[in-house]
């Protein structure tokens, strides 16, 4: 499974792309605690008391998982792509 990073994650992660092994019927969250055992910094940037931090937007296969999943418990496939970034200003 794969992260992409953005902005200031990728910054603290040192990385743009995060290849992660979750086991099978795995959630959003175990996809969580995989990125942030590779990358403990990111914990603090992303979820704040076991609740995704305001700022942080999620992608699940270009989706939204709060919206159009089960948040946290949104099932996973192997060959999914999630992504992590923090609000983008730009001119």
């Amino acid at each position: 499974m794969q992260w992409k990073l953005f902005a200031t994650l990728a910054e603290t992660a040192g990385e743009r792309e995060v290849a992660i092994e979750t086991e099978p019927n795995a959630t959003l969250n175990d996809a969580l605690a995989a990125l942030f055992d590779r990358h403990p910094g990111l914990e603090d940037e992303i979820v704040q008391d076991g609740e995704l931090r305001e700022h942080i937007n999620l992608l699940h296969n270009g989706e939204d998982p709060f919206t159009v999943g089960d948040g946290f418990d949104t099932e996973l496939d192997e060959d999914d792509e999630l992504a992590a970034f923090p609000p983008v200003s730009g001119g």
